[in-house]
Formats: C-alpha cells, structure tokens, sequence
C-alpha cells in the first residue's frame, strides 16, 4: 500500500533512486515493486515482528550501513498508531540531511520536515492515501496512484502451465480463495468458505482453486472436505510470485483482509474481501471489489484476537453474501484500466 507513494518519489525527480529498508516480509515483496532500485532489510527493534529481541550491535550496523550509503533524504512511513522517531534518530545519527515522516510529537532536530498527524482525531485514510499524501507534503505526486506490483515472466509461465493442467483456461468460470490470515481476528470461519466455494461449485459451475502457506495446508483440507464440490488446492506449493501470477490471471479472488488481496488490487483483479472490521484503512485500492461484513459496536477495535469473542463482524456474514458478491464481480468483468486518482476514503 506504500507503493503509489514510491512511485511519486520517482516520478517527482527525474533519475531518483530509492532504496527500502523493510523487514523480511516486505523485502520478498520489494523484489516485484518496479520504483524499488535496491532493498536492506533490518528486523528493527521497534517492530512487532521483533518482540524480544536485544541486539543493539545490529542496530549500530545499520546506522552505520545508512551513513556509508550517502543517501540525500529518508522518508519514515508508519501506520497512524506507529512513532516514527525510533527510526528517525537512526537517520539523524546516519547524517541523512532530510527527514520526512508524520508525527505526533514536536521532533525538533529530528525530522527536518515533520507532518502534523491528523489521524485518527480528524479523520482516517486509507493507508495507501496517507502515504501519498505524506510524500505530496514535499512536492511528489503521482499519475497514477494505482499499487504497483511486477509479476516476473517466468512466475507468469510456470502459473500458465499449471492453469493448464488443472483444466482452468477452457472458458468456465473460476475464482481463486484465499481462507487464512495472520491475525485470527480477520478470518471468515471456514464453515463459512465451505459454504460459499461449494455453492460456487454446485450451483455456478465455478472451480476453486485454493491458495495459502504451508501452515494452512490443514485449513484448506477442511474446507474442501466441506464443500461437497470438487476443488483444487495449491496451499503450500507456490511461491510468493507464483502466487501473485495465479491471481493475476483469477477472474475473481475471495479472501480475507490479508497480503493477496492486495496483490489482487496491485495486479486488478477483482476481490471479495471479507474484511473483519478491525481497522477501516486496509480495504482493496483501486480495483473492484466487494467489502464484506457485519456491523459491530465494537468497531473498529486493531486487535489481532476478537476482544469480544463473537467475531461477529465477519460471523454473521452470510456465505450467500459471498457467493453474490462474486458473481456480481465476475459478470462485471476487469475494465481495461482503473481511474488513476482513487477517491480519498470518507472519515469515520
């Protein structure tokens, strides 16, 4: 979601080079974003992922690593509930001359371009709105503000040929579903992607083809036993750029609020998310879609476990929801090309 953002930076100064610092994760997605020149990875202290690791020889490293690279400028992106001062002293120590990022407290020496962070007391983004518009602070805009992913050529023949051999190019429909999700909190119940592929199946002459890791390979066993329907699964036996080619050529995915999602906005095909109403800023971007679940009280509430127990925004979803939202999807098709300027998400 940070990619339109990326893009800005390039297109805003002609030979511009942008080198991204993320996590593991982020870095097997930064080989697929075009913008990207080149990729550090650094497991920061202050990130989730990295609870309870102490290593400050690391972290001096990288300050270091960051003060031989010479660079001109670093751009901090956060989340709203992320300080970006941790990683702000780091350039600062680095001697980058300019710091851009949002901010909440007065950074003083700090940020060299500190934003005021409006969120979420004024109002609440869409989290690839909030990039763009942290980056437009300093001048960089972009034509198009679409997610930007590069599927290679050889993920793409190697996903041809495996179409091929499941039988999904001879002009039947079929839909790609993705059932997990990091957080249990953003997962539909699988009784009720039973449900919605089998009705898909049975009664829409859809085959399903089944996505994850190799941790839901069980998951995904359970709900293919469920479906009374023939099914495929791929669980477990793709790659991060096999996956991105498979929906890439998906009439349709229906997933939860997790990473292929995104990967179906960034490649534009159509997403059924079912989106549990943790947070209101991750919704598909750009693409055609259907956003799925159930009012709560509780909403939103940015936990990764149901805090209430019910998991009612996404619990009470029919899967009859989800079957019509997919064939609405489908029967709409994929526009040629998207509007390049999404609209701003309304404040909550």
């Amino acid at each position: 979601m940070t990619t339109p953002a990326l893009r800005a930076l390039k297109e805003s100064r002609p030979g511009r080079r942008l080198t991204l610092l993320t996590s593991p994760s982020g870095a097997a997605v930064a080989a697929m974003v075009p913008e990207v020149d080149d990729c550090w990875t650094y497991q920061a202290p202050w990130m989730k992922a990295t609870a309870g690791r102490s290593d400050p020889a690391a972290d001096l490293a990288m300050i270091a690593r960051l003060r031989d690279g010479g660079f001109d400028a670093a751009v901090i992106f956060t989340v709203y509930s992320q300080n970006p001062l941790p990683a702000a002293m780091a350039c600062y120590l680095a001697g980058i001359p300019l710091r851009l990022a949002h901010c909440r407290e007065n950074a003083y020496q700090l940020l060299t371009d500190r934003i005021a962070e409006p969120e979420p007391a004024e109002f609440t983004r869409h989290e690839a709105r909030r990039q763009l518009d942290l980056v437009a602070a300093v001048g960089a805009r972009a034509a198009d503000e679409r997610l930007s992913l590069r599927v290679p050529d050889e993920a793409r023949s190697r996903v041809a040929a495996l179409i091929d051999r499941l039988g999904l190019d001879d002009g039947r429909p079929w839909a790609v579903v993705h059932p997990g999700a990091t957080a249990s909190s953003r997962r539909y119940a699988p009784e009720g992607f039973a449900a919605a592929a089998g009705a898909l199946a049975r009664d829409h002459g859809f085959r399903i083809v089944f996505t994850g890791d190799r941790a839901e390979i069980p998951l995904v066993a359970w709900i293919r036993e469920g479906m009374g329907a023939p099914s495929h699964s791929l669980a477990g036996k793709l790659r991060l750029a096999e996956l991105a080619a498979l929906i890439e050529r998906a009439p349709v995915l229906i997933s939860n609020n997790t990473g292929p999602a995104h990967v179906a906005a960034a490649v534009g095909t159509p997403v059924v998310d079912l989106y549990a109403l943790t947070n209101p800023q991750h919704t598909p971007w750009a693409v055609p879609s259907r956003v799925l679940n159930h009012p709560v009280p509780c909403a939103p509430c940015y936990k990764s476990v149901c805090p209430e127990g019910h998991h009612d925004c996404l619990r009470r979803v029919d899967p009859a929801e989800v079957v019509r939202a997919a064939l609405e999807l489908v029967a709409e098709g994929r526009p040629s090309r998207l509007a390049s300027s999404p609209a701003a998400m309304p404040s909550r």
